[in-house]
């Protein structure tokens, strides 16, 4: 039986609140799609199957390089992280999964950690490793490189690393790792491109071998930071060269916050999944640079036009299963509260794009008619589908209004009862 943090009978309570409003909203709008041959009960189903994994440090408060101001009741280790995940997971219904950040998350015991987030009804996705930054009794540097790092000991330490991470993963039950570096240069000429590159072609392959066979290896790119002159991996075409190269199972993920201003993602999508190297997402949204705001805070329409895109793969490769996940640092807002909200977006944006009309999209797109073309993208996405999220809630067993009920079962003023604030903690930022 799965543990619950949150009172089933207070969800049921909330819930028969605001049935009747649900009931009518979702009818009206059942008459709206019937009117465009669209039941609305299959959309609900297809809402349902949506998943997208929690970051485990995303429960915590996030902050800048300036400052970091804690919040009240904050998790203090990986099973309180996990604590805070199940809430999310029982009140949303589309979260069973949580990424975890290795060392940040390494157990003393890895048995014991999958047996509590079981009887939390969670598992784990894909595995992050970390070589952007230097750990405890480490030895040696990765100040200047990790996996590019001109000496061969440091670039062994942090393949080391990741094979560590993987045998970690296999024991919790994942199926992925990430691997996300910070190696650059930050003034011309301190670094040579190609040499750089070839030194991480090398180290990503010799962790590819250690990968199990049903295991995928995720390469994220990012434009910039904590690099501000170069980046080794620093876009869509150096990971899929990287992951071209590397091996079948190696494949490109798309942090929506890691690109240019007004890069157009959506096409990344479709370039990456048109030759077999789309292998996942971190979803959050941003306004200047890698700012891991709250997915769809900044411009939906973007993330709409991404899951267009996802939704017409999936139709074209019913095999087509990348790894979703919420990568998001919050500074301001209950980060338990920013991650449901999130989620919710995530999934509107799905559903939206599930209720494009293809047919006639593609003969506007056929016939060179592009006021058509867009008018149709811009039919779903400015439909209102907050019944169909409402219903797949609740009918799944969790709550119509998700922060309503969180607020109401007074989680975080126990949180911080149970989990005094450490008076030696320290304010100063973070990245």
């Amino acid at each position: 039986m799965t543990t619950t943090k949150i009172s089933t009978d207070l969800i049921q309570q909330e819930n028969h609140r605001r049935q009747d409003w649900l009931q009518q909203d979702y009818q009206a709008l059942a008459e709206k799609l019937q009117r465009q041959h669209i039941d609305i009960t299959t959309v609900t189903a297809q809402a349902q199957t949506l998943q997208v994994a929690l970051p485990s440090w995303g429960v915590g408060t996030g902050g800048t390089r300036f400052a970091r101001f804690p919040g009240i009741g904050e998790p203090r280790n990986i099973f309180e992280k996990l604590d805070d995940c199940s809430v999310i997971q029982q009140l949303g219904r589309m979260t069973p999964n949580i990424s975890l950040h290795i060392p940040w998350d390494k157990p003393d015991d890895p048995t014991e950690l999958k047996q509590y987030a079981e009887a939390l009804g969670l598992g784990f996705d894909a595995m992050n490793s970390n070589t952007f930054q230097d750990q405890a009794n480490q030895g040696l540097s990765y100040k200047y490189g990790s996996l590019t790092h001109t000496r061969a000991e440091v670039r062994q330490l942090a393949i080391a690393h990741n094979i560590e991470v993987i045998e970690l993963g296999r024991q919790l039950g994942s199926k992925a790792l990430t691997v996300w570096i910070g190696d650059g240069s930050n003034f011309p000429g301190q670094q040579h491109f190609s040499l750089a590159f070839g030194r991480y072609l090398e180290s990503a392959g010799q962790i590819y071998q250690a990968l199990p066979s049903d295991w995928n290896m995720l390469l994220e790119h990012k434009m910039f930071e904590p690099a501000f002159y170069s980046t080794v991996i620093q876009d869509w075409g150096s990971s899929y060269l990287a992951a071209k190269e590397t091996g079948e199972r190696c494949r490109c993920l798309v942090d929506l916050g890691h690109h240019a201003p007004n890069v157009n993602i959506e096409m990344i999508v479709s370039r990456l999944a048109q030759f077999g190297k789309l292998g996942g997402f971190h979803f959050n949204d941003s306004k200047y640079g890698d700012d891991d705001l709250d997915s769809g805070s900044i411009n939906p329409y973007q993330l709409f036009l991404v899951f267009n895109e996802l939704v017409d793969i999936q139709g074209n490769m019913p095999s087509f299963s990348p790894f979703y996940m919420l990568d998001q640092s919050h500074n301001v807002t209950d980060p338990i509260e920013s991650l449901i909200y999130s989620a919710a977006e995530v999934q509107r944006a799905y559903i939206k794009a599930l209720l494009v009309d293809r047919t006639a999209l593609s003969q506007y797109q056929d016939n060179n008619d592009p006021l058509m073309a867009q008018a149709t993208l811009k039919a779903a996405y400015n439909l209102d589908v907050e019944p169909i999220l409402q219903m797949a809630r609740m009918q799944s067993g969790g709550a119509i209004d998700p922060i309503a009920c969180y607020r109401a079962s007074a989680y975080r003023q126990q949180c911080a009862r149970q989990r005094p604030t450490d008076k030696h903690a320290t304010g100063s930022g973070i990245i």
